[in-house]
């Protein structure tokens, strides 16, 4: 369905009519553009590679490469309908922007940004994370932007006193494009925790947070601070000329298309592979992982382990969202390639992740006494501040690469499975299906089983998430113009968007689920020589 090599008859006129779709999602390490048709296929990709840099100790990416990234990223695009389809890109009838949720930007009344960009990745805002847990009785995650404005008025920061607007990085760009400083219900319940009853962000604790600034002498009023909530299937603008120019500064790209809410990755996630409907889950694995829950009801009591965001419709998702994901494999993989390389038996990088993602399968199930953490940056879930990844062994442990590779896979699970453990045995939560979706997926069958042994349920992956986010965003674009009158989301996508999606499901196999419950045991006893290693270095 969202093959990209796909030509159906009467796309170039699809192309050239407006009768197209436009997704951008701002990921971690890439930014990437999908163009869809009218039948919500994918008919032209583009991409541009980032990366985020750790400037005076915070995480960061400057607004110049955002805009720097997303120009190359429609450029890209453009080049790729002239290749595939022989047209140009000059109009769009519907446009979609997400990016990495939570994080810190902050305005000044005349649109300038008072401090760098602070993203989801940083963990120092501990101390405000707590008070306002404690005082919400509602679990604030480190990365939220409350956390990181709290934290900010904990030190004492002089920007606060210029403070006129925040948002998230979705929220900056629709706001750049259109004019309109808005944000989908569920981006924003990755800023401040929201009422699921009106939709909107909760007015009892916005008052209770500007009573707690109040106390230390400031006037903020933060319910004028954050963005307007809107929910899927609402129209939020339209692409301005200085907007279109921003995207396309050659001035071929036309203004007037119609956007929908700014969304945030783990909500474009769950659209991706059709999990925003009540008992169905998604798990995402890519510089981070996470796993996406959307409940029955509420849950019994507070968990420090999850976090309690929303779909892009409004209903309460439980979030289970780890800091730290595939980076760590990546870096492995770089030293077999080099390696490779340096016997003259070179091999390009998708060869090598598929044959050491092949051999975990044949490594002990247990991790064979091996032990890996993966913690490029601190880690919320297992109370690490600071990342150190860390390899070591016990003497006369099978130091095989199977199981070492094996071993690495098991550690990129390790701290969803801590969460998850919290959401199926602590709290019952059920679930109908799960699926799984990002890089650490494309090797057919491998990382798919593993996460299917170490929730203990059956995982399904398949053609539902091909262009991931950047896709699931044009969804949530098209819904806005192709929605019948109070067509609910999950409606529009079971019966519009994936009805002839193909699945593989990989049921938890006995020998593996008891492996990596082996593997977890040893986890969870050698953390404090994680923390050891982050305390000493």
């Amino acid at each position: 369905m969202n093959d990209t090599d796909a030509r159906p008859a009467g796309v170039r006129e699809a192309i050239d009519q407006g009768r197209t779709t436009l997704g951008i999602e701002l990921g971690s390490t890439r930014i990437k553009a999908v163009l869809t048709g009218p039948d919500h296929a994918a008919i032209a990709v583009g991409s541009h590679d980032w990366e985020n840099q750790f400037v005076d100790r915070t995480w960061t990416y400057s607004m110049g490469d955002v805009w720097s990234g997303l120009q190359a990223c429609f450029a890209a695009l453009a080049e790729d309908v002239r290749r595939r389809h022989g047209t140009e890109l000059r109009t769009t009838g519907a446009l979609g922007v997400s990016a990495m949720m939570h994080g810190y930007l902050a305005f000044d009344a005349d649109g300038e940004l008072l401090t760098p960009f602070r993203t989801w990745r940083n963990t120092n805002t501990g101390d405000a994370s707590e008070q306002l847990s404690k005082l919400f009785g509602y679990n604030v995650p480190h990365r939220w932007s409350i956390a990181h404005l709290y934290q900010a008025v904990l030190n004492g920061e002089e920007h606060l006193g210029r403070l006129a607007h925040l948002t998230t990085l979705a929220g900056y760009v629709h706001w750049k494009l259109t004019g309109r400083q808005v944000l989908g219900v569920g981006d924003a319940s990755g800023m401040f925790p929201i009422d699921i009853a009106t939709g909107g962000y909760d007015a009892r604790r916005l008052s209770q947070f500007d009573d707690l600034v109040a106390g230390r002498g400031l006037s903020l009023k933060l319910g004028e601070l954050l963005p307007a909530v809107l929910p899927a299937g609402e129209a939020a603008g339209t692409l301005t000329e200085a907007g279109a120019t921003l995207l396309d500064p050659s001035g071929t790209l036309q203004p007037g298309a119609t956007l929908c809410p700014p969304e945030g990755d783990a909500g474009t996630g769950m659209v991706a592979t059709n999990s925003v409907a009540r008992r169905t889950g998604n798990v995402s694995a890519g510089t981070s992982i996470f796993a996406m829950i959307v409940l029955d009801g509420e849950l019994s009591r507070v968990h420090p382990e999850i976090d309690l965001v929303t779909t892009p419709a409004g209903d309460l998702v439980a979030m289970v969202h780890c800091n730290n994901g595939a980076s760590e494999l990546n870096a492995w993989a770089g030293l077999f390639a080099e390696f490779a390389t340096a016997l003259g038996a070179g091999r390009d990088s998708s060869t090598v992740f598929e044959a050491l993602f092949r051999s975990a399968l044949e490594g002990a199930p247990d991790g064979g006494g091996l032990m890996a953490f993966n913690n490029l940056s601190g880690e919320p879930i297992t109370g690490l501040h600071e990342g150190r990844p860390l390899f070591f062994r016990t003497p006369g442990s099978d130091l095989t690469l199977a199981t070492f590779m094996r071993t690495q896979l098991y550690a990129a699970l390790a701290t969803l499975r801590i969460g998850m453990d919290v959401l199926q045995k602590a709290e019952s939560v059920r679930l109908d299906r799960m699926f799984a979706h990002g890089g650490l997926f494309k090797t057919e069958g491998v990382a798919q089983r593993l996460l299917a042994a170490a929730i203990n349920t059956p995982v399904s992956v398949g053609d539902l998430a091909a262009e991931g986010g950047a896709w699931g965003i044009a969804v949530l674009a098209a819904f806005v113009t192709g929605r019948r009158p109070g067509q609910s989301l999950d409606d529009f996508l079971t019966t519009s968007v994936f009805g002839d999606a193909r699945l593989d499901t990989a049921e938890p196999d006995p020998a593996d689920v008891a492996g990596f419950d082996a593997f977890m045991e040893r986890y969870v006893a050698a953390l404090p020589v994680q923390k050891a290693a982050v305390d000493n270095s």
